[in-house]
């Protein structure tokens, strides 16, 4: 893996150098884009507006729009506008990582203390891991600054992206059923049926069948073979009465386990 930022983790009195890498990939499949007369690449181009011609990337810059013209930005601007966040991921706070929603969470990356630091990431890392705090931080990539937490996972200091408060939707213009203030049968009957579909987590039990499916067909269609479409069948027909489909759930789960 080849990190994407460098930089300094500050804890208190302590900075601890770091690079960053990437902790996912994507599973899906790289498929490009084609002409559907000829199959022919679509290639996509930067081109001036005024002249139509194509722009080399080394002659983009970026800039913003006033009514005057274009504020034209340069790498050092970006820098400038705080120089110690561009190179530095400063623990604000520390807090119950139970307390930030799911919701929040963005991006996740990986950090590599530099051989100097090998002792003082150790610590950190540690002390996230005993106290079960996450720590609160703000930081700058690629020219924008993101809001992230620091937390332990095995023996690596994960720094998870996540949004800001405004940047989350409310739901409140959804049409949604009120939430409900008293018990029911059905109520008791659905938390029956949640208590029974509940085991321990295990993340290499969820796989990309998709993915592996898409590329099966993917072989058959380049060896000429003719597939056929499958059937979609409805596995089960909704009934209006709750409590007799709650039923009949828990009936299936008691006989697939017997």
């Amino acid at each position: 893996m080849r990190p994407i930022w460098t930089g300094t983790i500050s804890f208190g009195l302590i900075n601890i150098p770091v690079k960053l890498f990437s902790a996912v990939q994507e599973s899906s499949i790289d498929l490009d884009m084609l002409d559907s007369k000829d199959h022919a690449n679509i290639k996509f181009k930067r081109v001036n507006e005024n002249t139509g011609k194509e722009v080399a990337y080394a002659d983009i810059v970026k800039g913003f729009k006033l009514e005057t013209g274009y504020v034209i930005l340069e790498e050092e601007d970006f820098e400038a506008a705080d120089a110690v966040k561009t190179k530095m991921i400063e623990i604000i706070n520390f807090v119950d990582e139970r307390e930030i929603d799911s919701l929040y969470y963005e991006q996740p990356y990986y950090l590599e203390p530099e051989k100097t630091a090998m002792n003082a990431y150790a610590l950190l890392r540690d002390a996230l891991q005993s106290s079960g705090k996450v720590g609160v931080t703000t930081f700058v990539l690629r020219n924008k600054e993101g809001l992230a937490i620091l937390k332990p996972y095995k023996n690596v200091i994960v720094l998870n992206r996540i949004r800001y408060s405004q940047e989350i939707n409310e739901p409140s213009d959804l049409k949604l059923p009120p939430l409900s203030k008293t018990k029911s049968k059905e109520m008791d009957m659905a938390n029956k049926l949640v208590e029974q579909l509940t085991e321990k987590f295990d993340i290499k039990k969820y796989k990309d069948t998709y993915t592996d499916k898409l590329l099966k067909r993917i072989e058959e269609k380049s060896k000429g073979k003719k597939i056929t479409a499958p059937k979609i069948e409805i596995a089960h027909k909704q009934s209006d009465n709750l409590m007799d489909m709650l039923k009949a759930s828990l009936a299936v789960k008691k006989t697939k386990s017997a």
